[in-house]
């Protein structure tokens, strides 16, 4: 573990879709949610916060806030700013880097490849500890206080499934919020449980986003009951099939946030 101190430079929030980043003298962060009043603040996610070094945008010749970064930080270097770092601020907030923000589309306008940005895109994080951050505030950084959640996003599913709890349930919404993908990603779901299924992981913990048991997993009713969760039937006249669900907000598991402790 390393330590080093360095000062924040620029903070900025987006408080609504389609309305671009806000520059702020002072931000609030709420623990196990996020900024407050910042469209990304959710308790599931591991991107609540997104944090860049601004030397790295200097380097890029991109000004602040074009990155969609919450927080720009200076003088910390290169090799202590790494996910599984600890930040801690003087009002005593703190956030748990978690991983890197992968480049986009969005920003491909702001660099000659999405390539040379790699790496230096800032990294995601959530609030561990509430407070104030001002612009001037002094921050310090540990590194390898947690375990940096895997880059790759079904890496970050594979991880999920192992926690979800014997007896509780989880949505492919949930999985979405909890493992910080787009939305568009749902699509992949079935493909990320297809290969799951193949080496062992409890996918018959999964539910549609209404509550249906799923296709994709072998003899999902008996072991859904065989840990203590009803599953009910009804018929379907239009295909003449009879419809497996669970009433999932009996069995959900709410607690998602433990997958980021």
């Amino acid at each position: 573990m390393s330590s080093e101190y360095g000062s924040i430079l620029h903070l900025f929030t987006k408080q609504k879709q389609g309305v671009g980043m806000v520059e702020c003298e002072r931000i609030n962060l709420k623990e196990g949610f996020g900024i407050e009043g910042d469209i990304n603040a959710n308790p599931l996610s591991p991107r609540q916060v997104l944090v860049i070094r601004y030397e790295d945008i200097v380097e890029l010749k991109i000004k602040p806030g074009e990155l969609r970064e919450n927080i720009a930080i200076a003088g910390i270097q290169t090799e202590n700013f790494i996910p599984g770092s600890l930040l801690t601020f003087e009002s005593g907030a703190a956030i748990r880097l978690t991983f890197h923000c992968e480049p986009c589309k969005r920003i491909a306008h702001l660099v000659e490849s999405l390539k040379s940005i790699q790496g230096k895109r800032g990294i995601l994080g959530v609030v561990l500890k509430s407070g104030t951050l001002e612009i001037g505030g002094k921050v310090q950084i540990q590194t390898h206080i947690f375990p940096a959640l895997p880059e790759n996003p079904y890496e970050r599913f594979l991880e999920f499934l192992t926690k979800i709890p014997s007896g509780k349930v989880v949505t492919y919404k949930q999985i979405i919020q909890a493992i910080g993908v787009d939305n568009s990603y749902i699509r992949a779901i079935p493909t990320y449980i297809k290969k799951a299924a193949a080496i062992e992981y409890p996918i018959h913990r999964i539910l549609d986003s209404q509550g249906n048991l799923i296709k994709y997993t072998c003899n999902q009713k008996n072991k859904l009951e065989a840990e203590g969760i009803q599953v009910l039937s009804e018929t379907d006249l239009a295909n003449k099939i009879n419809r497996y669900f669970v009433n999932f907000q009996n069995y959900v598991w709410e607690n998602t946030s433990i997958y980021l402790q």
